[in-house]
């Protein structure tokens, strides 16, 4: 059975950092692009940073602004999202899914049950 689940959200203050993990299960993570998405009440949910499979090329929404760094680690069949200097704004349910190949495409079949990530003082 393919599945991901997130971990590693929590509250923090603006300014603080958390690193998000997404681990996988059920499947060869290697040959996928694993996606982070987020969704903050009443918005719709909206593209955080995607990572390809094996040369790793990575993506990041214009809002990152370079605070964000995804990286993955096959072995452990583990993705991570480190998030720097958050802002209440990045406040939001974090989520994981697989892309469809081994690029980042924009279509994603497997989404985790997500993450909630609290940046307020």
């Amino acid at each position: 059975q393919v599945q991901v689940v997130e971990s590693g959200g929590g509250l923090v203050q603006p300014g603080g950092s958390l690193r998000l993990s997404c681990v996988a299960s059920g499947f060869s993570m290697d040959y996928y692009a694993i996606g982070w998405f987020r969704q903050a009440p009443g918005k719709e949910r909206e593209g955080v940073s995607c990572i390809s499979s094996s040369d790793h090329n990575t993506y990041y929404a214009d809002f990152v602004e370079g605070r964000f760094s995804i990286s993955r680690d096959n072995a452990k069949k583990t993705v991570y999202l480190q998030m720097n200097n958050l802002k209440p704004e990045d406040t939001a349910v974090y989520y994981c899914a697989t892309d469809i190949g081994a690029d980042c495409s924009g279509s994603y079949d497997h989404w985790g049950p997500g993450t909630q990530v609290t940046v307020s003082s």
